[in-house]
């Protein structure tokens, strides 16, 4: 992703909040989520873009205790 790409997208993404902001009449909270989505969206994106995501395709979540050479019985005192 060009350095070029990610101005024009921000400018443009930014330009259309703008514009929603201003001309589209809504509530003041759903104004609110609304950029806090976008925002979060954009963030997203940018570190998609720059790979930052690419390592954590490996990292795996586990709800199990690691072994640590003890029965779970004995953990417990």
């Amino acid at each position: 992703m060009s350095l070029a790409t990610v101005f024009i997208t921000l400018i443009v993404v930014g330009v259309l909040l703008w514009l929603v902001n201003t001309y589209i009449p809504m509530d003041g909270k759903i104004k609110k989520i609304l950029n806090i989505v976008v925002v979060v969206v954009v963030i997203l994106w940018l570190l998609n873009g720059f790979g930052v995501f690419n390592g954590l395709r490996g990292v795996r979540a586990s709800t199990q205790l690691p072994f640590l050479g003890a029965p779970a019985a004995c953990l417990v005192s």
